[in-house]
């Protein structure tokens, strides 16, 4: 055996030529949506990774999730479904468009660069992509059915605009993100930040909020990004109260969850966005602090503003609003912990019962009226602030005394009838601006009209197609601006003059919807055949990264719901089950390339191969936990492939021998050992918590078997054994696995069904001990299955080679694994 060895510099191109001539992974679809083209009438399954941004190279993330799907692929495969695994780019974006401005060459250039470098490595790794699907968001035949989108929620009123505040740099004239802006400054050029109202696209996901939320408890998803979603969509139970502006004759209505403390409101706040602030302080001699302020705060994330050790800061508006439940008049505030994103942008302060508006009021010295009974033991020293239950205080004469829920819905009772207010729900959730000024992006297929306004480009004339700048650095507005030729056209409604839109597309409106798209890929007519999407949507097994977990997996819920309101779809929710995986970082950090940690997948595929780099990814640890990357456990992985394969290659070189009918002795331990590994990973891959690390051991226990039985076991029961153990490592090292199993058995491993264990052979009146002295393997005894815990000491304290070892020394204790092993810890 010593002279075989291992090659997978030469194996693995030689299985990647096979899978790419003969198209193995490609899956054709149904005639009519009942049964496949191909006559195949096996259950489907849409097995889906998050589609990458192709930027550079490949990372060890993108290895790691793709290994994940390809294993569970494989597994849905050869367990009896039509799987579904396509691949594409989300290729639209800001990185490509910043390389640009430094370098001027075309987005499109470079983001096919990276294209083709991803399609290179993925191919080398050998994925089991269905290839005949691919496409990158950014080719004109993909975004054309992104712009009809568009144009059908815009039909129905789901698209619209509206002004809305930005961050916008004034050196760069152009609006940013909020993580483009550090401390105040813009994050490229280090100008302060300014604050601007510009008309800006929206999507109306706030009509689908409560669908949003509801439906999540049909779907299988962790149970954690059910929450983000559910916080971030933020339904709240409460009342709207009207606080009255007497100066202005302007009512304002707030959303409170309490109610009940309404007359502990002592002064109220309106959020630096509001957009009555200005108009509030003029004429008050407050105007210019409070728009020195809010210009200030506006450059400061919502986070920043929200974060719980930040000193209160605000500024009187010079005006008081109404108290509807005692008359009372209370001062007007801007304040930066107060967010325009939650109920009305305004609240009513009250600092007794709130940690907040506490703070608040004791640095700007405001009244502080409790009236809620009970005692904070963190609080100052009246108690305060509290915000548990009570009996109510110092409120009204019919309320006071009463606990304060049970209060509750009589004063919103109280409020309604008096035309006050009413009782209503409320949602963090804010329509999704979807606007860019940005140039590598999708058109939005409108233009502008003097005479009919906003006209939509007619479906015949889609795509929009993007056209060619010379200068991609914003200039106050779009790139595409500076495209006259582009720009100005016939009105397709009056056909007099008219400006197409030059505002792009966020690049999530692409990803919210490519899902459909890979089920009808090659469609010219339409974005996709409505009866081939009820052949394979929803897709079965979703898997990404959970920095996902609100925007994009939203966004797509939200696309599904709207689409299937419309007509277009028959599924509501995009994602049956999800699987969101943990990140691997080196030497315990965040891989970065100014920390020198990088893990490149090309460099350990060159070194090692694919398989050793798939396979340690998913034997490192649980795949939805973090783990660290270990050059000393990448070799440990390399030597098991190499082992498992040359083992392979020496049994399939020996003489035919049939399979023990009765197998004895080291054939029976083979035999047992085979049947306990297709149990064992069967029921990992099985889990929906995809155990691939306990998978993998498994099939390396087997393996040692073999190898440490190969001097006493038949051919026949190896010859088992070996092709057990290839045929269940397929998933995770394809091509070492198809190798070796070619070579025992002549056929292909991914064309033969999943293996199933023989009962008879999973239990057994006895089993093989291991004895172990300080952790080492030193000895293996036969012993009953019922054998107790004491029965096992004694049996392997009487070891031969365990006494060796143990004489002389003392033994500090004994631990026992029922079932498993016996470890004596001695010094």
């Amino acid at each position: 055996m010593e002279d075989l060895r291992y090659d997978p510099s030469e194996i693995e191109p030689r299985w990647q030529r096979v899978w790419a001539d003969e198209r193995t992974w490609e899956v054709p679809n149904a005639e009519a949506g009942q049964v496949a083209a191909d006559g195949d009438e096996r259950a489907k399954s849409y097995v889906l990774e998050m589609l990458p941004y192709p930027s550079g190279e490949p990372h060890i993330g993108h290895l790691k999730v793709y290994s994940v799907g390809d294993a569970v692929a494989h597994f849905h495969r050869r367990t009896g479904h039509r799987v579904l695994h396509p691949m594409g780019y989300d290729a639209f974006g800001l990185p490509a468009e910043n390389h640009a401005i430094k370098t001027g060459q075309h987005p499109r250039e470079s983001t096919n660069a990276a294209i083709a470098e991803f399609q290179r490595q993925f191919r080398e790794w050998g994925i089991s992509i269905d290839w005949s699907r691919e496409f990158a968001t950014c080719d004109p035949g993909f975004y054309r059915w992104t712009q009809w989108i568009f144009l059908e929620l815009f039909k129905h009123g789901l698209a619209y605009r509206k002004d809305a505040i930005v961050k916008w740099c004034p050196n760069d004239q152009t609006v940013l993100a909020n993580e483009q802006v550090i401390d105040g400054h813009c994050e490229r050029c280090g100008f302060e930040v300014e604050v601007r109202q510009l008309n800006q696209w929206f999507f109306r996901i706030t009509d689908y909020a409560d669908r949003l939320l509801d439906d999540l408890s049909t779907i299988e998803w962790p149970e954690h990004v059910k929450t983000m979603q559910r916080n971030w969509i933020g339904r709240s139970h409460g009342a709207e109260v009207t606080f009255r502006c007497e100066d202005l004759s302007i009512d304002y209505p707030v959303f409170t969850t309490r109610p009940d403390t309404l007359f502990g409101a002592t002064f109220f706040v309106m959020a630096p966005e509001h957009p009555d602030v200005e108009r509030l302080a003029a004429g008050t001699g407050q105007e210019q602090e409070a728009r020195d302020y809010v210009t200030r705060v506006l450059t400061e994330t919502n986070e920043q503003r929200g974060r719980e050790d930040k000193e209160k800061t605000g500024v009187f508006l010079g005006r008081h609003v109404v108290n509807p439940v005692n008359g009372e008049a209370i001062p007007i505030y801007v304040a930066d912990y107060v967010l325009m994103e939650y109920g009305t942008g305004a609240i009513m302060a009250v600092p007794a019962h709130d940690g907040r508006d506490y703070e608040f009021a004791r640095r700007f010295d405001l009244p502080i009226r409790r009236v809620v009974e009970g005692e904070n033991p963190d609080g100052d020293a009246d108690g305060l602030p509290y915000s548990g239950d009570g009996l109510l205080v110092n409120s009204a004469p019919q309320f006071d005394g009463k606990p304060n829920r049970e209060a509750l819905e009589a004063i919103v009772g109280w409020l309604d009838r008096d035309g006050k207010g009413h009782s209503s729900i409320n949602y963090r959730l804010r329509d999704w601006l979807i606007s860019r000024q940005r140039y590598w992006g999708c058109p939005i297929p409108v233009v502008h009209c003097e005479s009919c306004g906003i006209v939509p480009v007619p479906e015949n004339q889609l795509p929009v197609v993007l056209p060619d700048v010379q200068d991609y650095a914003p200039k106050g507005q779009s790139p595409l601006a500076a495209a006259t030729d582009w720009v100005n056209v016939p009105c397709p409604s009056c056909g007099g003059p008219g400006k197409r839109e030059t505002d792009t597309m966020d690049t999530f409106v692409d990803s919210s919807w490519y899902f459909l798209r890979y089920c009808d890929a090659s469609n010219a007519q339409a974005a996709w055949d409505p009866a081939i999407l009820r052949e394979w949507m929803p897709v079965d097994q979703y898997i990404g990264g959970v920095e996902h977990a609100i925007l994009h997996l939203m966004y797509a819920r939200f696309f599904c719901k709207a689409l299937t309101d419309l007509g277009h779809l028959d599924v509501q929710e995009p994602f049956a089950k999800l699987f969101t995986q943990g990140m691997i970082t080196k030497d315990g950090a965040k891989m970065s390339k100014s920390k020198g940690n990088v893990v490149s997948p090309g460099a350990i595929v060159a070194s090692h191969g694919a398989d050793t780099a798939r396979a340690y990814i998913l034997f490192i640890g649980p795949p939805d936990q973090d783990a660290d990357w270990s050059d000393e456990g990448v070799e440990g992985v390399h030597r098991f492939l190499s082992r498992l394969w040359r083992l392979s290659a020496d049994v399939a070189g020996r003489p035919a021998e049939d399979w023990p009918v009765s197998p004895q002795g080291a054939d029976l331990v083979l035999v047992r050992k085979a049947n306990w590994a297709i149990d064992k990973v069967t029921g990992d891959m099985s889990s929906g918590r995809f155990a691939f690390n306990t998978a993998i051991a498994a099939v390396m226990e087997l393996t040692n078997e073999v190898s440490r039985l190969r001097d006493e076991a038949g051919t026949g029961a190896m010859r088992f054994a070996l092709e057990t153990a290839n045929s269940l490592l397929f998933s995770f090292a394809p091509h070492a696995a198809a190798d070796g199993y070619h070579l025992l058995t002549g056929r292909r491993v991914w064309e033969e069904p999943w293996p199933a264990a023989d009962a008879q052979f999973l239990s057994s009146d006895t089993y093989e001990l291991v004895c172990q002295v300080n952790g080492k393997l030193r000895d293996r005894v036969e012993v009953a299955a019922d054998a107790d815990r004491e029965s096992l000491e004694a049996t392997a304290l009487a070891a031969p080679n365990v006494r060796a070892h143990v004489d002389g020394h003392d033994v500090v204790k004994v631990i026992v694994v029922p079932g498993k092993l016996v470890n004596v810890v001695v010094r």
